[in-house]
């Protein structure tokens, strides 16, 4: 492959490929330099990069399941070892800290191409049925076997904030299925991606099972979701976008798996440990500076703890050292773009406008920011209600609202009062009644005195967070068709 420091090409049917469209600068939202040279394809090359994938699709989903997961686990390897190299590029591309992109990034994406190099059966029998003799024959057992086969083209369109794991996400299991796969990444830090793809063709990918395409134009998205090669869309990124390419699958109905956005509510009943809540909660203002959709950004808070909650998240986000990524102290960094912090800022804006108070961050901010770089203090925005803009949409950023409630049923019903239910959380001293709670929540999972994961459960979310699970086995019936085979016994 030509040095990418003269202009990243873009990987399709197993080649590296000179953009139509030219090259764009990718910038460092720490320092607003140039980080790379992106490329910009067009519309014919990401078709192109579809029927390359149309082509791999029938010698690739043949090859035994083991043969695609060596294939897998040496990838793994290769990002293993180049783990600082790539995480020094994913910091420099996202602005993430350099302890998120060396163990949620490229980290996770390891561990992730890892875990799809296991084979596990994708056929299982199904009980025999006595058919009594009829129109159909005459009277005898009829046997089935169930067998997921794969979907076919894989269109992954993937998001700004890890621009390692969540691709990795999405190519792993779909290739351990035997499908191909084109990678549309994020305009803002694509270059990242195409370093998955080196590793990829260095672990012996055939040429075209993997393709990545990139560019700052719709079409090139477009392009990938329309194209009549491409079987299936898995999308991560905003609602409205999902939206518009569920509206293009549905005319040719393609397959799906939408992750969309959140506005995740975290509801802290009068017994739970403030100390802990106030330790998940926080991790809004520093985990990828809340530019992530799982983040608990909707506080729900009972009234016996609301004002302690309320100071003490104030305290955690003073204490937060906001600044350059790449320094070993750094606990909150920049966000994606100047753009994207100007929006956040315009919804801190309209809280107070709306009768929320800015207890930290915007003009009560208490650490100094970097001259350069698009950084944005924790704030915190107490005294909001369930009707707030702040508080209703998402703000994508280190932005927490807090809303009290008097009875635990007013909390149900508060946080299910959105439009999103991706994850929410619970914490309580009763474990019982936190988990009680939690079956009531509309939300496609349910951290209870927790914002960690459990990677082998299912992730996905009800209502307009999106269609379908992923992660773990889930990811393999994502990718996969379920097909039937009856025989007589």
């Amino acid at each position: 492959m030509r040095d990418a420091a003269d202009g990243q090409p873009l990987f399709v049917g197993g080649r590296w490929v000179d953009p139509d469209g030219g090259h764009y600068a990718v910038v460092d939202p720490a320092t607003e330099e140039t980080v790379g040279w992106a490329p910009e394809a067009s519309e014919e090359q990401v078709l192109a990069a579809c029927a390359a994938a149309r082509e791999a699709f029938d010698g690739w989903s043949r090859t035994p399941a083991a043969e695609r997961a060596a294939v897998l686990g040496r990838a793994a390897d290769i990002i293993r070892g180049r783990l600082a190299e790539f995480a020094d590029l994913a910091r420099a591309e996202t602005g993430a800290t350099t302890g998120t992109a060396r163990a949620m990034q490229v980290g996770v994406a390891a561990a992730r191409f890892r875990r799809y190099a296991t084979v596990e059966p994708a056929e299982w029998a199904i009980p025999p049925q006595i058919n009594e003799a009829g129109p159909m024959g005459r009277a005898g057992v009829m046997g089935a076997l169930a067998v997921r086969q794969p979907v076919g083209v894989v269109s992954c369109i993937t998001s700004y904030n890890n621009p390692w794991a969540n691709p990795a996400g999405k190519v792993a299991p779909a290739l351990a299925m035997g499908n191909t796969v084109v990678v549309k990444p994020a305009p803002q830090d694509p270059l990242s991606v195409y370093r998955m793809a080196e590793a990829l063709e260095a672990a012996g990918a055939p040429p075209g099972v993997l393709n990545v395409v990139s560019g700052r134009s719709a079409g090139v998205g477009e392009a990938a979701v329309a194209s009549s090669d491409v079987d299936m869309v898995s999308f991560t990124g905003s609602t409205a976008v999902g939206q518009r390419i569920a509206e293009v699958c549905g005319r040719d109905m393609k397959r799906q798996l939408m992750e969309l956005g959140g506005k995740g509510a975290a509801v802290v009943l009068a017994d739970a440990d403030v100390g802990s809540a106030v330790a998940g909660i926080g991790t809004t203002f520093s985990f990828y500076s809340g530019q992530i959709c799982t983040a608990p950004t909707r506080v729900l808070v009972q009234r016996p703890l609301y004002d302690r909650l309320v100071e003490q998240l104030a305290a955690y986000a003073g204490r937060l050292k906001v600044g350059d990524p790449a320094a070993p102290d750094t606990v909150v960094g920049p966000l994606i773009t100047a753009a994207h912090r100007a929006r956040v800022e315009s919804y801190v804006e309209l809280a107070g406008k709306e009768g929320a108070t800015v207890v930290t961050g915007g003009e009560h901010s208490r650490c100094p920011l970097p001259e350069r770089g698009f950084y944005l203090a924790p704030t915190l925005l107490a005294d909001c209600t369930n009707e707030m803009r702040a508080v209703r949409e998402e703000i994508f950023g280190p932005v927490v609202a807090v809303v009290p409630f008097d009875e635990e049923d007013e909390g149900i019903a508060l946080a299910n009062d959105s439009d999103y239910g991706l994850i929410d959380y619970v914490w309580s001293g009763d474990v019982a009644r936190a988990f009680r709670v939690a079956r009531r929540l509309r939300a496609g999972g349910v951290g209870i005195n927790t914002v960690g994961r459990n990677m082998e459960a299912p992730f996905g979310g009800f209502k307009k967070s999106g269609v379908g699970r992923d992660v773990g086995s889930y990811a393999l019936h994502a990718y996969s068709e379920t097909q039937a085979i009856v025989w007589p016994g």
